[in-house]
């Protein structure tokens, strides 16, 4: 987490840090969005004074005084704080001591209020809880939708890679329907974007299984005799080193492969020592040919590879025979079937050379995936940028890989050191010339923040011999942040003016990723995984095998983002979410101010909110995550809390207000409720509070937790006299929940720590394992185990399984799908 230690936690600051994602090097609209938020329209009242804190411009002098509640002695009304503006109303009739009473709603409220504390006697019935409809409202049901398939040629093609270990691999499904393609459920016309996507390999997604036709024309001379050039990969795990030109070979099938059941041996002919293994890719169809149907392949090494642990490229060839006579059709399609996937994967191999690395081949992967689906959202230079990346040497695009994955921003050449990068800087040369990386140059005028990074980049001995601040007699500067900011201060000062010059001697020779770089990339990766938590180590994971994703098929009609500019806009908010997080860790409370008016401006009203959305149901709900007006609700929501925090209720209602009413379908509503009533609460508007918490009982969209708080909120403010009845859904409430007292040996009692305690066996343990040992000992009937719902879950999980991962359209999107409507 990026907060300093000791930073209090704000409600809303843990969402808003998962939609971030990995913050971003470069921002282009930051100055532009900071420097605008002076001059917009905002209900905020709010500005700072000389220390920073966030203070009311009326109690600056700057605006007039809203409507505050002044002294009647006739109406019982006392001075108190300022409240927000109402509409004054005539003279008005008190319902309950009968005296006339003018002024605002607030101030009428606060008179009924003091007569109802005084105990005066009751004149007119009050709305009660029993007019209150609180069944809950009837589910909208959305009619599914329904792909029509039925008049459209179907083929499916394998597309699999080849790989560089006998341990890993996946494939990626394409479906050709008509003159079109469908790739991971999306419908493609045959074009370049096509093309180029056929030259990177899938190696990160999930494996499908899938039911090929039986009618492909497939003769037996096509099989048997047949020469399929591959390659062994796993040399590593091979007996025998040494290779000869021309050696014979044979396969033989490793069942006992505990990584791939598929697993296919290559053996020496004449020694019978292993020399690797055939591709994964290759290895699945190879296998059932072998096992099953009792076929049998050779073949020889046809190059010989500059290191011993390098692919080798041989031939190989089917020998045996097909079943026939009476019932062998089936084992005869499967065959054919079985045959055309081989050399379907030895043509993709083809076009796919081995020599790729892993996380190059994901980064291509990536960008042709995203040109493929969403090309309309890229410029035709943005596109032509992107596509570019293929035509770089693999040095070149190795070096940008990893150091896109990188923090930086700056990167010394000297400490890039990497197995695979043969010449890095021949690479950084190439990439600075095909605008992918900028070096560090002095002769322009640096920025603050540049030498900074560049500062970063130094060793702390290093930073010592170029500080130029004269040191105090006794002191010697050790830490890092330290010696940057003497040689920023040296160098505002005048005192080191050749600083960037001795900066370059120093460095060397240093590059970033280029604005341009880094803001199509970003925005690449963002479509490609549709939120901030995952990035391209997601693939990582995949390939190692420390995370599976569940096989499912994509099949996307509607995109997320629309347009352009709405994904612009999008953007542009994900920009604020990161400066109001920034802004936070730095307890820059101005910077704070500046981010809420952004969001508090931008925040769409509900006719234009709801009519972004055309699809109604659950999955208009779940697109509008992906608009800038619910990125900007949770800035909202984050200045909310925050406000809260420096007791500036009116404006945090005023902000809880909008929200309610700017986002009628929305999980967070019963939190806004809640919010809202306390506030009010703060203020001493009892009856607005307490109408505000009956009104979100009759919230659809008011559930579980909140919707207890708020039932307890009524129970509380509603007592007699102000409402006689209480429904019968409030009896759960008044339950009297039987307490069970454990007692325990402490171990510690410090905050932030889980608590520790000696249990009856004498061992330490948690509360939870101290509670079951406790009703192990009642009578011994008693045994469980502290899963926090774990087990539960996984049941609901396995019995609904084929409901979860059925294919239903747009439920999922990528093949990495964290969560589905």
């Amino acid at each position: 987490m990026r907060r300093p230690p000791g930073f209090p936690m704000l409600t809303g600051r843990e969402s808003l840090v998962r939609l971030i994602g990995k913050r971003r090097r470069f921002l282009p609209n930051r100055h532009s969005l900071l420097s605008s938020a002076s001059s917009l329209q905002s209900c905020l009242n709010l500005g700072t004074d000389e220390s920073g804190k966030i203070v009311s411009l009326e109690d600056r002098g700057v605006l007039s005084l809203p409507e505050r509640k002044v002294k009647d002695s006739g109406d019982g009304v006392e001075n108190g704080e300022c409240v927000l503006k109402t509409a004054v109303s005539d003279w008005v009739t008190c319902p309950v001591c009968g005296k006339k009473v003018r002024g605002g709603d607030y101030s009428i409220n606060l008179h009924l209020d003091t007569c109802l504390a005084r105990g005066t006697k009751r004149k007119v019935t009050q709305r009660t809880l029993l007019q209150l409809n609180f069944s809950p409202q009837p589910k909208i049901q959305v009619s599914p939708f329904e792909l029509d398939l039925e008049q459209s040629t179907v083929h499916v093609v394998r597309n699999n890679p080849h790989e560089d270990s006998a341990n890993g691999g996946h494939e990626v499904d394409k479906i050709e329907i008509g003159d079109g393609l469908l790739l991971n459920g999306c419908a493609r016309s045959f074009g370049s974007e096509c093309q180029l996507a056929r030259k990177v390999e899938s190696a990160s997604l999930s494996p499908k299984k899938v039911a090929f036709h039986s009618d492909i024309g497939v003769d037996n001379k096509d099989i048997f005799g047949t020469v399929v050039e591959t390659f062994i990969v796993g040399r590593k795990f091979s007996d025998e080193k040494e290779l000869k030109l021309g050696m014979a070979i044979s396969l033989l099938r490793e069942p006992e492969n505990v990584k791939d059941p598929s697993a296919i041996k290559v053996l020496s002919a004449d020694s019978g020592c292993c020399l690797g293994y055939l591709p994964r890719s290759l290895a699945q169809y190879v296998s059932p040919l072998i096992e099953k149907h009792c076929l049998s392949f050779e073949g020889s090494v046809t190059s010989l590879p500059n290191h011993n642990h390098d692919i080798v490229p041989i031939q190989i060839s089917c020998h045996g025979t097909i079943p026939c006579g009476e019932g062998k059709h089936d084992d005869v399609d499967s065959i054919k079937c079985l045959w055309t996937s081989i050399l379907q994967e030895v043509e993709a191999a083809r076009k796919n050379p081995p020599s790729m690395t892993k996380y190059q081949q994901n980064f291509s992967l990536l960008i042709h995936e995203v040109l493929n689906r969403s090309s309309n959202l890229f410029t035709d230079d943005e596109k032509l940028f992107m596509e570019s990346f293929t035509s770089l040497s693999d040095d070149s695009q190795r070096l940008f890989v990893r150091l896109y994955s990188r923090k930086g921003p700056w990167f010394r050449l000297s400490n890039i050191s990497y197995p695979e990068i043969s010449d890095a800087l021949q690479a950084v040369n190439e990439l600075s010339g095909k605008g992918y990386m900028i070096p560090f140059d002095c002769t322009e005028g640096l920025q603050t923040d540049e030498m900074m990074g560049i500062l970063r980049v130094l060793t702390i001995s290093e930073l010592r011999e170029i500080s130029c601040m004269p040191k105090k007699k006794g002191s010697q500067n050790s830490r890092k942040k330290d010696l940057i900011a003497s040689a920023l201060c040296s160098y505002r000062d005048g005192l080191c003016p050749v600083l960037p010059s001795v900066l370059l001697d120093k460095a060397g020779v240093c590059v970033k990723i280029s604005p341009r770089a880094e803001t199509v990339f970003w925005r690449a990766e963002r479509i490609f995984f549709l939120n901030g938590e995952q990035d391209l180590s997601t693939f990582l994971l995949v390939d190692l095998g420390a995370v599976k994703y569940p096989t499912y098929n994509c099949t996307i009609s509607e995109q997320i983002f629309s347009s352009r500019s709405q994904l612009l806009d999008y953007e542009e908010a994900i920009e604020v979410a990161q400066l109001m997080d920034e802004s936070l860790d730095e307890n820059h409370a101005n910077q704070v101010l500046r981010c809420l008016k952004i969001a508090d401006s931008r925040v769409d009203l509900p006719s234009e909110h709801v009519s972004r959305s055309s699809i109604p149901g659950s999955e208009a709900a779940f697109i509008s995550c992906f608009t800038a007006s619910w990125v900007y609700s949770k800035v909202i929501l984050l200045g909310i809390s925050y406000l809260e925090r420096e007791r500036r209720y009116p404006d945090a209602i005023n902000l809880l207000k909008q929200l309610l009413d700017c986002f009628p379908s929305d999980g967070r509503r019963g939190y806004w409720t809640v919010r809202l009533s306390i506030n009010l609460e703060h203020l001493g508007f009892l009856d607005e509070s307490l109408s505000v918490a009956e009104d979100g009982l009759l919230d659809p969209w008011v559930r579980a937790g909140s919707r207890m708080a708020l039932q307890k909120r009524v129970l509380r403010l509603g007592k007699p006299p102000r409402r006689w009845k209480i429904p019968r859904s409030f009896e759960i409430t008044k339950w009297k929940i039987k307490e069970v007292h454990v007692q325990g040996r402490p171990l510690n009692c410090e905050m932030g720590q889980k608590s520790r305690f000696y249990g009856e066996d004498g061992e330490q343990c948690g509360v939870e394992q101290l509670a079951l040992q406790y009703y192990a000992n009642e009578g011994g009937c008693w045994s469980g185990i502290h899963t926090e719902s774990g087990i539960w879950l996984t049941m609901f999980g396995l019995l609904m399984w084929d409901v979860i991962f059925s294919d239903v359209p747009n439920v999922f999107r990528t093949k990495f799908q964290i969560a589905f409507i």
